[in-house]
């Protein structure tokens, strides 16, 4: 009986590994496209545009090899160096009060009822589908000098018209309003679908022993969303700091160069700037900005699972 025994583990384990490679091999098959076009389309390119970052190159010469020329270009330009220092300074004007927006927003629909609730999320998520270019569009139209809707309103209380986009000191808060704008829609619905996840027990323990709103949310609502707040802050610094259409559209990166962004400033040079290699070697460096920051992010916030 032993001997049987025996040989039907054997067996059994036979039949088990012949399933486990007929399932790997199927995993592979079924990973292979997917794969291959990331081969084609992203690390092959990655690849060709590290090695164009070391060379004079143009679209009307032959790449000649300049080492690392390209690089200390890039990090001895003054302009560069601006266009990351405006980055993150757009990066504070746009994602903290679009988090803090969003969560108040998605804390109010939870609160309603079902319908309300289904019409608040439609209304807040309309933004995302519209056009970068629209709405560039649309806020220059509420800027303008004469005859702006934003100048009319402060007429109504007799305070002088502002050069919205034309002054420096406001082009930069004037491109992250709409950019605000645009990202709410999405952060709040994922804000909404944390909230609703976390169970209610929570809150009715909470409620028992006579907490509010304040301590819920401080106590209960935030930890559990720990997790989604840091997603959300490392999508939208990257969002933010690589912002490209409202810039283009709305300013042209000026007045004074005052919301060139790095990549209008990386569009800028590859349009007019007859060595390529120095717009691609931008691109890499700001590649290694963003990938820094984000390890920092995630080495300083504990974003390990919660445990409950």
């Amino acid at each position: 009986m032993t001997t049987q025994a025996i040989d039907d583990r054997r067996a059994a384990k036979r039949r088990a590994d012949r399933h486990r490679y007929r399932d790997t091999k199927l995993a592979y098959l079924l990973l292979a496209p997917v794969v291959i076009l990331l081969g084609i389309f992203v690390a092959w390119p990655a690849v060709y545009a590290a090695f164009l970052s070391f060379q004079d190159w143009s679209f009307y010469k032959d790449p000649q090899f300049v080492g690392g020329k390209n690089y200390v270009d890039v990090l001895t330009d003054p302009l560069f160096v601006a266009t990351i220092g405006r980055g993150f300074l757009f990066v504070l004007m746009t994602v903290p009060p679009m988090l803090v927006l969003a969560f108040l927003f998605a804390s109010l629909v939870v609160s309603v009822s079902r319908r309300f609730a289904t019409v608040l999320k439609v209304s807040i998520y309309i933004p995302t589908i519209i056009s970068s270019v629209i709405a560039s569009i649309v806020f220059v139209l509420i800027y303008t000098y004469d005859g702006g809707i934003l100048n009319a309103v402060l007429a109504v209380f007799h305070i002088d018209p502002v050069a919205w986009i034309g002054d420096p000191a406001w082009a930069l808060l004037s491109v992250a309003v709409p950019a605000v704008w645009l990202g709410m829609g999405i952060t709040s619905l994922i804000m909404v679908a944390a909230m609703v996840d976390i169970p209610t027990e929570y809150y009715e323990a909470a409620a028992m022993e006579g907490a509010g709103w304040w301590q819920k949310t401080f106590y209960i609502t935030m930890p559990q969303m720990k997790n989604v707040f840091l997603y959300l802050l490392i999508t939208g610094f990257v969002a933010a700091i690589q912002q490209f259409e409202l810039p283009l559209v709305m300013t042209q990166g000026g007045p004074l160069d005052s919301t060139t962004l790095p990549n209008l400033f990386i569009f800028n040079h590859f349009r007019n700037d007859v060595n390529v290699g120095y717009s691609i070697a931008a691109a890499l460096l700001l590649f290694v900005v963003l990938g820094s920051v984000s390890a920092l992010v995630f080495k300083f916030i504990n974003s390990e699972r919660l445990v409950d």
